[in-house]
């Protein structure tokens, strides 16, 4: 027998992500389907209204390090733009004049305005996730979300939530982990 490695939150009720496309954007829908620990990836269905952070945490009486932000940047250099997702927890913001720039050597860097990070993802706003970025994007995880038994992060669409153990997640192809990468 299998042991059932799906995280869980309490007053959530989650389904396996990839028995459940209906409730994920297609770009994460797709990235889930080849990736080897899909299996431990839960997705529950929220009101859209609900998505924030902020909300989502006072509806569901969630503990705010259980959520992590994914927050989309820029910047270029000679010409050469580079763009990374930075995962962070929710309690936090991402670095990004110091940590994020220096990452990505660069000597600005920007927030991706809305429109062009809902076009680029194929997602939501307020639901965009690292799982199904275009491959070229990096993905920076803050080193505290390995910690997180159990993290809700966007599933690529305002209606659901993917719930997804922190190291699991610091998992998924070409993440790469940081220190400092969120601050408080």
């Amino acid at each position: 027998m299998i042991e059932d490695v799906r995280p869980e939150l309490p007053g959530l009720v989650g389904l396996p992500a990839i028995e459940h496309p209906e409730l994920l954007a297609a770009p994460v829908a797709d990235a889930l389907a080849g990736w080897p620990q899909r299996d431990q990836v839960t997705v529950v269905e929220i009101d859209p209204a609900i998505a924030d952070t902020a909300a989502l945490v006072d509806a569901y009486d969630l503990d705010i390090t259980a959520s992590v932000n994914c927050v989309l940047v820029a910047g270029s250099r000679a010409g050469d733009e580079r763009v990374a997702a930075c995962l962070i927890p929710a309690h936090t913001r991402a670095d990004v004049n110091r940590v994020v720039r220096r990452l990505l050597d660069v000597r600005k860097c920007s927030f991706l305005p809305q429109e062009r990070a809902v076009a680029e993802s194929g997602m939501e706003y307020g639901g965009i996730t690292a799982l199904g970025l275009p491959a070229h994007w990096r993905v920076l995880v803050d080193g505290r979300v390995q910690s997180v038994e159990a993290a809700v992060i966007g599933s690529g669409v305002r209606r659901s939530k993917l719930v997804i153990a922190g190291r699991v997640l610091a998992q998924w192809p070409g993440a790469e982990v940081i220190d400092g990468l969120g601050v408080e």
